[in-house]
């Protein structure tokens, strides 16, 4: 029997022991069912590997504990949006004295001078403005490029990841663009608002972009959400002189590769985006978000837009650069993700990868395992992908599913669908030996070692 038939049958060993330990949030899970769209507060919840979802009682630091009873090692973190751990104390405290003092007003605040200016420093685009989620600060930096640039469509990566922005969920298909799989209710056809092609693919770009009518690329610094994708040698020196060659704005979007460093993989690399957006862990979890802008594009958006029309223009949200998200970046920024707590967290994520790279050796598995920063990856086939196809190609969905379910029934969360792991200022080593155990009881149970 090869590894597949000995992961189905774990599997299902597995599946048994989920609802075995888990009868509270079964409970719960049939309760939610009458008074929740298929059950769940947010319906990507579904794809949890178990039979239902693990119910959250508390979380502090790099652990949560569900309604059984049970503890774990959070390595996901929320998807990023707890890099910083859950409930770091600068920022509860400075969310609770926010709070007392006003939660929204539709006014600027001293923390927004802060963070423009923090910002500023860390990724270098002098002038900021703030959002809810990454999705609104992407949406929002399109329509401006759009608008500046009088151009109608923008070109991103096959297999990219830019939450739920509408122009991005689109793919290649026998050169063709194409609604990506799984796009629910789109607006329009995806080929007249997008260009697509694939990561690393420098004479694809320099085609599509020769047409003359891109307001922008949106691109992640590197792949993400698909496994971990790195740019090949030269590929951003090209992208940057090819978007300035055909007066087109880059707009890097640093949301889950913030994980490269205080300034992400921007500050790290020396990129020169015309644009950048970033959400998710910048407050600690309370929803935040922040675009920014070069001097030159600052001054057109300034120029183009009328002071009577700047409220009605699909940019902004009468929640968006509220007092409390804005209190709860500065203390993020000020107090937790420092150059310190960064160079902690990529340490561990190396020594989550050397733990990951010796069971894989130890048990010759046709695996591997990559890391950007403090966050890590594997993927269940020798090669490294080069594009967002190859990496899509290359996912198993069945090691995916058991793997993290067999972690999650040892106390081990990883983030579902494409078992990624982020340390935060709060992992220890400990916690990185407790998934290297883990990972190597499931890798010799799929070999009989």
């Amino acid at each position: 029997m090869g590894i597949h038939g000995r992961a189905e049958q774990l599997l299902e060993r597995e599946l048994e022991r989920f609802e075995r330990l888990h009868p509270r949030s079964g409970e719960l899970a049939g309760r939610a069912s009458s008074s929740l769209l298929a059950g769940v507060p947010m319906h990507w919840m579904v794809r949890w590997p178990g039979a239902y979802p693990v119910f959250a009682r508390k979380a502090a630091g790099a652990r949560f504990h569900d309604v059984d009873g049970i503890e774990y090692v959070d390595f996901c973190l929320g998807d990023t949006g707890a890099m910083t751990g859950h409930s770091p104390e600068p920022v509860v405290r400075a969310v609770a004295e926010q709070a007392a003092r006003g939660i929204t007003l539709m006014l600027p605040s001293e923390e927004a001078l802060w963070v423009g200016e923090e910002l500023t420093r860390r990724f270098g685009l002098p002038r900021w403005q703030f959002a809810l989620t990454a999705t609104d600060a992407n949406r929002f930096a399109i329509r401006l490029a759009r608008h500046i640039t009088g151009r109608p469509k923008v070109l991103v990566f096959n297999w990219c990841y830019h939450g739920t922005v509408d122009e991005t969920f689109a793919a290649l298909h026998d050169g063709r663009v194409v609604e990506r799989e799984g796009n629910l209710g789109p607006p329009g056809r995806l080929d007249a608002t997008t260009r697509v092609v694939e990561w690393n693919d420098v004479d694809a770009l320099q085609h599509e972009l020769e047409h003359g009518d891109v307001a922008c690329v949106l691109t992640e610094p590197a792949l993400t959400n698909i496994g971990i994708v790195h740019p090949q040698a030269g590929f951003h020196d090209a992208l940057r002189e090819l978007t300035r060659e055909t007066r087109t704005l880059l707009i890097i979007d640093e949301t889950h590769t913030l994980c490269a460093g205080p300034g992400g993989y921007t500050r790290e690399h020396a990129l020169e985006p015309d644009l950048l957006t970033v959400g998710k862990a910048i407050g600690s979890g309370i929803a935040s978000a922040a675009y920014g802008f070069s001097e030159e594009v600052a001054e057109r958006i300034e120029a183009a837009i009328a002071r009577d029309e700047s409220d009605v223009g699909g940019v902004g949200g009468t929640l968006a650069a509220n007092v409390l998200s804005l209190a709860a970046v500065r203390a993020t920024l000020e107090h937790v993700l420092s150059e310190d707590a960064f160079a902690r967290m990529i340490a561990l994520g190396e020594r989550f990868e050397r733990g990951v790279q010796d069971v894989i050796d130890e048990n010759d598995l046709s695996w591997h395992v990559t890391r950007l920063g403090c966050r890590v990856e594997y993927l269940f086939r020798p090669e490294r992908p080069v594009t967002g196809s190859d990496a899509a190609e290359g996912s198993d969905h069945l090691l995916d599913r058991l793997i993290h379910l067999y972690a999650l029934n040892r106390g081990v969360l990883l983030t579902p669908f494409h078992n990624m792991a982020l340390m935060s200022p709060a992992t220890s080593e400990a916690d990185v030996d407790v998934h290297t155990a883990v990972f190597g009881e499931i890798a010799r149970e799929l070999t009989h070692r």
